[in-house]
């Protein structure tokens, strides 16, 4: 992680991920699986993740709502969305916000950078490269 991102983490506590994202890191990832077959893959995933609490998931809109506390006592809510791109292509992003005032050093970019590399590992073989 970059001296940039500490610092912009001083003032903001909210990360995202995006198609238009300017760290690459921070892109839309996309799968070759149906949005059902990424649902179940991303659910059952995030639900084995030591330290993440899923609070909610709405199956219709494709969103998973998780919740992780720091180290430092804060709580961090994670959403995850799943979205259907085509009937054989699926995209997944998130949005990663730590509740109180003042930033978080990074750490809603950690968080993303970890649950990413997570899923990216399982699902490596239905990964697209764009």
């Amino acid at each position: 992680m970059t001296l940039k991102r500490t610092l912009v983490g001083i003032i903001r506590s909210m990360e995202g991920t995006s198609d238009r994202a300017k760290d690459p890191k921070l892109k839309t990832r996309y799968y070759n699986l149906s949005k059902e077959k990424a649902w179940e893959e991303v659910s059952s995933t995030l639900k084995k993740i030591p330290g993440y609490k899923v609070l909610h998931e709405v199956h219709s809109v494709g969103e998973i709502i998780l919740e992780k506390r720091t180290t430092f006592g804060r709580t961090m809510d994670i959403t995850v969305s799943i979205i259907s791109v085509s009937p054989v292509r699926s995209a997944v992003d998130m949005y990663s916000a730590s509740r109180g005032s003042l930033g978080d050093l990074g750490s809603n970019y950690r968080t993303i950078m970890h649950l990413f590399s997570v899923l990216d590992k399982k699902l490596s073989k239905y990964k697209v490269n764009e």
